[in-house]
């Protein structure tokens, strides 16, 4: 088919900026250069375009100009070019179509390849599911450098059949990189590493934390061709921090090659001045911290028995100081568009929390010096309350709140972690991650007559030993650790011990290297809040109709009464998000005027953070009140019932049902 002269030379001009844009004629030159030096027999003394067109086909080059060019027709016949899809660093749980990801020619890549795994051992007699069978899956996620990256799910197995690839950018310009290419010897000063987290979902969705580990990826600085394979072996966590997991087969490769190798000499030399260098300041920190110790101890002998938690064991065995786990996290508008007030980020982390709390955790819930890494919390949704306690305070300081985590204990002395905030005018309210609840904190003063009238606290907690966040760590020296009495004026060093300000940015100042790793972003929610909510809603229809069947009952559902109950359950979340009561005369007059005259209208809202319906059902029938209008009897009864799904990132959600009826009683 000829085209027109003004579309041929369209499309010539495409074809040039593209190639241009590729550095397709610079890549020409180097494969002759390379085909003549390297390939061409003696006896030849001409290339012929055969050859070159052969071996410019065997470097995928003429592929790459063929993936860039795409044309489509439109509904008039006309042909245009799409426009670059943007790259996508986080892939859904269970992606529909595997999508190309556009290479940009002027940066480097890390492409990180998961070529099976082996040696799992747990599953060696793990039958083989059969097509269309639910099994338990392992998926990987990977996080580097600000970016986060998710495998397909694959069955659980002694050798898992794990095949992804991922494309890891190692310049970034939010990391104040630039645009430009950077050469060996530049990336051999990113220390960065690849933190991969497994997880294992069985198959009621409950989630398990099965190993991490931190990849250096430099050793492919020094592999000739760019291209280099490791066998990484996986570690339990917690008690089996030093049991082996299973065997992953990466391979590493870089984009575009590099020019010029680094010598493994120079790249070991690297790593060992790096550790040398983070073993010092943690040396030096180690010092300052029993001098400060000594000093406590000397205040008051009773100092002894408080919780001050200077170290922290986090998982493999790890003891880190314990503020390294706080940062000011800002969430950014286009990740977190639902996470603007800091309530709303307080009821993130109890919807987080209390979605796995049913789960055994690796460590005891009382051993408050255990910590995991904030990965484990964001990635596998998990950890307890401590490491959720670390990434509420660093949500609240993202907000430009002073915050701190508060250690100390509740009733019957069980150990316990909080968060505290200090407002302007010297106002403190404690945060609970467990519960989503805030508290005023009012100090009893014991000097007060008896006839004066002491606040009562309505906070659960009984003692305090310390306060931290990323840059203060303060100890209680006040008389008494008892948190109803204490004073949280900071500046006072007779109530608070600081530690040198000086003394914790040594240990990790910003900007050094840390064997800490940094927060992972936080990514948007995967779920689909209408879909869900549907979804629920005819389950939890099934399910009414099945338990009245069961009771000889019929069943009559209101869909228009279903439907008037939404304003009432937005309400709800609005009001448990922001403390903000809205619409609640409208929901009351709408309802009076769908029940006739001479009936009776009952209704039953509950709150979840699991998308169980089963689960949920069994719940709302352990209640009197909610079994009492599922089970109805009398005259014209009809029943309603509503949910709504609220996202919160990470797939996080606050589900809401409200289960109604309306009837004629008939006595």
């Amino acid at each position: 088919m000829s085209l027109p002269p003004e579309k041929a030379s369209e499309l010539k001009q495409i074809i040039h900026q593209q190639l241009l844009k590729m550095d397709v004629h610079g890549r020409i030159r180097e494969v002759l250069a390379e085909t003549i030096r390297e390939e061409l027999a003696p006896e030849h003394q001409q290339l012929s375009t055969e050859d070159l067109i052969k071996a410019l086909r065997q470097r995928g080059i003429i592929d790459d100009v063929m993936k860039e060019l795409k044309f489509v027709t439109d509904v008039n016949g006309t042909e245009r070019t799409l426009a670059p899809k943007p790259s996508t660093h986080f892939v859904d749980r269970e992606p529909p179509v595997l999508k190309k990801t556009n290479i940009d020619p002027t940066r480097r890549y890390l492409y990180l390849q998961v070529l099976g795994g082996k040696a799992f051992l747990d599953h060696l007699q793990e039958p083989e599911p059969l097509p269309g069978q639910i099994c338990s899956t392992f998926t990987l996620c990977l996080h580097f450098r600000n970016q986060r990256f998710r495998s397909k799910p694959v069955p659980c197995a002694c050798e898992p059949d794990f095949q992804d690839g991922f494309l890891l950018e190692i310049h970034k310009d939010s990391l104040g990189d630039g645009s430009k290419m950077v050469d060996a010897t530049t990336m051999l000063s990113i220390s960065d590493p690849v933190h991969m987290v497994l997880i294992k979902t069985d198959t009621f969705g409950e989630t398990t934390l099965v190993a991490s580990y931190f990849l250096e990826w430099r050793s492919v600085l020094a592999a000739e061709n760019g291209i280099t394979n490791v066998a990484v072996e996986l570690l339990g966590v917690g008690t089996e921090s030093k049991v082996s997991v299973g065997v992953l087969n990466i391979r590493l490769e870089m984009y575009p090659q590099l020019n010029k190798t680094l010598s493994s000499e120079i790249i070991s030399t690297q790593f060992t001045l790096e550790r040398q260098k983070t073993a010092e300041k943690e040396r030096l920190f180690l010092v300052y911290a029993k001098q400060w110790w000594r000093e406590y101890l000397q205040i008051r002998p009773t100092h002894n028995t408080r919780l001050v938690k200077i170290f922290a064991q986090f998982t493999m065995n790890l003891f880190k100081p314990t503020f390294l786990h706080i940062s000011l996290l800002c969430c950014g508008r286009a990740r977190l568009c639902c996470l603007d007030t800091s309530k709303i980020s307080e009821f993130y982390i109890f919807n987080i929390l209390n979605n796995y709390l049913t789960k055994e955790p690796y460590c005891s819930a009382s051993e408050c010096c255990t910590l995991c890494y904030e990965a484990f919390i964001v990635q596998a949704i998990f950890g307890d309350c401590e490491d959720h306690a670390n990434l509420l305070c660093s949500l609240l300081l993202g907000f430009g709140l002073e915050a701190f985590v508060c250690v100390g204990t509740k009733a019957k002395g069980v150990p316990h972690t909080w968060v505290m905030t200090c407002g302007s005018d010297g106002t403190i309210t404690f945060w609970e991650s467990l519960t989503g609840h805030r508290y005023i904190h009012r100090p009893i003063n014991p000097d007060d007559p008896p006839l004066v009238e002491q606040p009562k606290p309505l906070y659960p907690y009984r003692t305090i030993g310390c306060i931290f966040n990323h840059q203060k760590f303060f100890g209680n020296c006040q008389p008494s650790d008892a948190v109803e009495l204490c004073v949280f004026d900071l500046h006072d060093e007779s109530k608070w011990k600081p530690m040198s300000g000086e003394a914790i940015k040594s240990v990790c100042p910003p900007g050094a290297t840390s064997s800490v790793p940094p927060f992972p972003p936080l990514c948007a929610s995967t779920i689909d809040a209408a879909v869900t909510s549907n979804e629920i809603e005819v389950q939890l229809r099934i399910l009414v109709s099945e338990h009245r069947k069961d009771l000889g009952l019929s069943t009559v559902w209101d869909d228009h009464l279903s439907y008037l109950l939404s304003p009432a359950l937005a309400a709800y979340e609005l009001e448990r998000t922001t403390g903000v009561t809205a619409g609640n005369e409208e929901f009351q007059d709408s309802v009076r005027r769908a029940v006739p005259d001479g009936h009776t209208f009952k209704g039953f809202p509950i709150h979840f953070v699991h998308r169980n319906a089963r689960r949920a059902f069994a719940t709302c029938l352990r209640s009197p009140f909610c079994e009492e209008i599922i089970c109805c009897r009398g005259d014209q009864v009809r029943l309603a019932v509503r949910v709504r799904v609220f996202t919160y990132p990470e797939s996080a959600c606050a589900v809401w049902i409200m289960f109604a009826c309306k009837y004629r009683s008939v006595l």
